[in-house]
């Protein structure tokens, strides 16, 4: 990094995952962390010797080049446009919005400034995601044939203003889009609400892409256990990932090729060898920050992009529509 510039860094929201963007952005290199806002203050003490700032203005006064947002969802879209109009490239913590109108003004403010948008979708950077996608790319799966995701777990105290479907499914929902490399054609779903909030905290979902791979995505926050795990299946065997551990393991389809056409035809599949994967294994969260920062300076461009961001969201309202209505939503 040392040809390149040093990009002045600001953050606002010092929650939950704002104290974690906090460390982080004091540890990669390329950036320094200048100012900190948050109009509730500083409940986890990450500021350090910087003022806590009390809102967006004043961060952009503090001279920032880049920001990070990790405010509830309901303030995304009007921190997003006064960083846009400032000039700030910006990293919007998931999702995008808390509508698809407010994300798809987002995304026009910063196509028309210029800027660097990027949404926390932290799941695409996850190692084992990142190997699987490679591998699949590389064809080592063969066709696939359907994935499944599981994200079950205890009720997040921190979430306050959105549903399960928004704040864990889309997490499923990019990182599905992303590692079949296509997007949805069609969702349906159920949702449950067990919590006695207005929001949706149980989502079991089916949908097809749109080059015909089959999904599927069970999300609660009300299991007592925790669990974060996607399947491919494909004609040459099944990728598992736990993205809990970083685990990618593959199970091969013990199938013979045959040459004899009459047996030839697909009957099933038996089992065959079992290989988990020896993974480099790097916090998701500083791979997301690198990407970014380098997105920024022009380096490379693998961020989740506010486009993608807002078509996640999308999936994501379809789904809550879905479950209302009681009909498939095509989104071609």
């Amino acid at each position: 990094m040392s040809a390149q510039r040093t990009l002045r860094a600001g953050l606002i929201g010092l929650g939950a995952m704002g104290r974690h963007h906090a460390r982080v952005l004091r540890e990669i290199d390329g950036v320094d962390l200048v100012a900190v806002a948050d109009p509730a203050g500083d409940p986890h003490s990450v500021s350090g010797d910087l003022e806590v700032l009390a809102d967006v203005q004043a961060l952009i006064a503090a001279g920032i080049d880049t920001a990070v947002v990790a405010v509830p969802t309901v303030y995304h879209e009007a921190i997003a446009l006064a960083l846009a109009e400032a000039g700030v490239h910006a990293l919007i913590e998931k999702p995008i919005a808390s509508t698809g109108e407010a994300g798809q003004r987002i995304v026009d403010a910063f196509a028309q400034a210029g800027l660097v948008g990027a949404v926390g979708h932290i799941e695409r950077f996850n190692p084992a995601l990142q190997e699987l996608r490679k591998r699949l790319a590389a064809g080592e799966l063969g066709a696939i044939y359907q994935i499944v995701t599981r994200r079950q777990g205890p009720f997040p105290a921190r979430i306050a203003d959105v549903g399960v479907v928004k704040d864990l499914a889309t997490h499923d929902i990019d990182l599905t889009a992303w590692v079949a490399q296509s997007s949805y054609a069609s969702i349906s779903a159920q949702t449950a609400h067990r919590s006695g909030r207005e929001f949706e905290d149980m989502v079991l979902a089916t949908g097809r892409l749109a080059n015909g791979v089959i999904v599927n995505h069970t999300v609660n926050w009300l299991s007592p256990m925790k669990e974060r795990v996607t399947v491919v299946t494909g004609e040459r065997g099944a990728f598992v990932v736990d993205t809990g551990s970083a685990d990618l393991t593959f199970y091969a389809n013990g199938t013979i090729a045959t040459a004899w056409d009459s047996i030839a035809a697909f009957r099933g599949v038996s089992e065959g060898d079992v290989v988990r994967f020896a993974l480099h294994k790097r916090e998701p969260l500083r791979v997301e920050h690198e990407a970014f920062r380098d997105a920024v300076l022009g380096i490379r461009q693998d961020v989740v992009t506010l486009e993608e961001g807002l078509q996640t969201l999308r999936v994501a309202e379809a789904m809550v529509e879905s479950a209302r209505t009681g009909q498939s939503i095509d989104l071609g």
